[in-house]
């Protein structure tokens, strides 16, 4: 009750900054706490400190942990350990597409870019997930209603309107019943094409030049009949939460100049579980890159857009996933530009493709009318919204901003026990809504 009555005293002070000045005192030496407290974690931890982690993941964590990534090689890539090492270049050999007749059947679809039956290219066991295919026609059709927006979830409420001379960006968010929230976000690149950009986010080669989080990317099966990539991933989190591993299918689909591009994480038994980086099960990131109109208004195609749509269960509350993507969104969403145009500049030097820019140019070819017919199958729409003036104004809330954000970094390092974590944003959150009413 004391530290209640405390906290109350200083939310009457008269101003906001006398507020922010009291908390900022009132929550010095509980940071100071937090921060030894993780130091001393991480330098000193008894043996016994593992015991409760290893009995509560006995069930499906295998005690025998798999062996460290290997070294980088073609189809396998690491970020440099420091930010001065030197960044592997891409592969020199160069790789020309494999030559077949294409020919499109009744339904729409290419039948010389199937999936292999039989004596194909694929083996029986490539590419199979818990004896099931990795990426299927049934993920095309998701992606083409959710990018029609036909699925018959929630509305999109929008949440984020920016741009720069060469990209304009757009977010949106919603709240399903069950499972984490979701994102849709619109990017449009100026001067690019639909197949540059297409190559520029499969390449993973090349993402580790632009994309920080990346720390590490392989393959570990793929297939030349159609394009279907199985890839682990290995993601760097904030010093506060431990690395997260994905195990990933992707494919792509192309109609015309577009191209359905589904990326989504899949159960793998032969890559055993670790107790770090911890393995993200629920996963899923897919796009529709096509040719837009230019914002200069000249009625060209010059532009291009990305539609995305991405959730995944990172491990953390739910409600702090959603503010720290509030927060750092636009933050990583500025990187994706310059990184494209230096991808730009070296794909018109005339450099070799990467094997993951080769395989990105093996589509599964459709018609447009295959797609309309995938899209009708549901009749039920969702809504976009656009901003309203329900928006709250930002200088209310930053009381709110400092409890929960205390409150992020405390939940995070303890990685384990989303209970705990649960309690730690409730108490946060109760506080934010007493400052809400200053």
């Amino acid at each position: 009750m004391m530290l209640v009555s405390v906290l109350l005293e200083i939310l009457r002070r008269p101003t906001i900054g006398d507020v922010l000045a009291e908390l900022m005192m009132f929550m010095a030496p509980l940071w100071i706490a937090v921060v030894v407290g993780v130091l001393v974690g991480w330098t000193w931890k008894p043996k016994w400190a593992n015991l409760g982690r290893e009995l509560l993941d006995c069930s499906s964590v295998p005690r025998n942990s798999s062996p460290a990534p290997p070294a980088a090689s073609s189809s396998t890539v690491a970020a440099p350990s420091s930010v001065s090492a030197s960044i592997p270049c891409l592969n020199s050999l160069k790789l020309q597409l494999p030559s077949c007749i294409s020919w499109i059947g009744d339904d729409g679809i290419d039948k010389s870019l199937m999936a292999p039956t039989g004596d194909s290219d694929c083996s029986p066991s490539q590419l199979k997930a818990e004896n099931s295919v990795v990426v299927a026609e049934d993920d095309l059709e998701h992606l083409c209603q959710l990018v029609e927006v036909k699925d018959g979830g929630p509305a999109w409420i929008q949440m984020m309107d920016r741009s720069t001379p060469t990209m304009t960006y757009k977010a949106w968010r919603r709240d399903p019943d069950t499972g984490p929230p979701q994102y849709r976000t619109s990017t449009i690149f100026e001067d690019a094409t639909p197949e540059l950009v297409r190559d520029f986010f499969w390449d993973d080669s090349f993402r580790l030049k632009w994309d920080d989080m990346l720390i590490y990317a392989a393959t570990l099966e793929e297939c030349p009949t159609t394009g279907t990539m199985l890839v682990h991933w290995v993601r760097k989190f904030p010093f506060f939460c431990s690395d997260r591993e994905y195990v990933i299918g992707r494919r792509i689909w192309e109609s015309g100049r577009s191209y359905y591009c589904v990326t989504k994480g899949v159960p793998c038994s032969t890559l055993p579980r670790r107790n770090k980086p911890r393995r993200v099960d629920l996963y899923y990131s897919s796009w529709c890159i096509r040719a837009v109109e230019s914002k200069r208004g000249d009625g060209q195609l010059t532009a291009c857009e990305v539609l995305l749509f991405h959730h995944e269960d990172m491990g953390i509350p739910w409600e702090i996933a959603k503010l720290g993507v509030r927060q750092g969104m636009w933050g990583a969403v500025k990187k994706v530009d310059p990184g494209l145009r230096a991808y730009q500049k070296e794909r018109g030097s005339g450099a070799a493709l990467s094997r993951y820019a080769f395989m990105a140019q093996i589509n599964t070819k459709v018609s447009a009318d295959y797609l309309r017919s995938l899209e009708s199958t549901s009749n039920d729409s969702s809504e976009v919204e656009t901003f309203g003036s329900s928006e709250k104004p930002m200088g209310r809330n930053i009381p709110k901003l400092l409890v929960v954000g205390g409150a992020i970094a405390l939940a995070c390092s303890l990685d384990r026990g989303l209970l705990t974590k649960a309690v730690i944003f409730g108490v946060a959150r109760s506080f934010a809504r007493i400052g809400r009413r200053l």
